[in-house]
């Protein structure tokens, strides 16, 4: 299952994280860039670590970003597998919750 640091979580809960991720969901307009579905999920296509955490030219590039619906986002870190069981899904930041 995917897991964020610590880091990780501060970064997806900071102002210029979330007013990234708005502007490049507007501009994809809402819509999945691999399936052309409803878009849910702004994704790193450079995944972040903790080496690059703090380089915005990885974390807030346009560049590196992909809109992606749930299904699409699963499939690129699950390589396709049905990631959680019926009632459950990963929201924007990664996390496991109840539908």
């Amino acid at each position: 299952m995917l897991q964020h640091t610590a880091e990780a979580k501060r970064f997806y809960k900071s102002r210029a994280w979330r007013k990234c991720r708005d502007a490049y969901f507007t501009s994809q307009h809402g819509l999945c860039e691999r399936c052309q579905q409803p878009g849910l999920i702004v994704h790193h296509k450079v995944y972040i670590d903790g080496q690059n955490i703090n380089d915005a030219s990885v974390t807030l590039n346009h560049e590196n970003l992909e809109l992606l619906c749930q299904t699409c986002h699963n499939r690129e870190h699950f390589g396709g597998a049905d990631a959680t069981r019926e009632g459950l899904r990963f929201d924007e930041n990664g996390d496991l919750i109840k539908e």
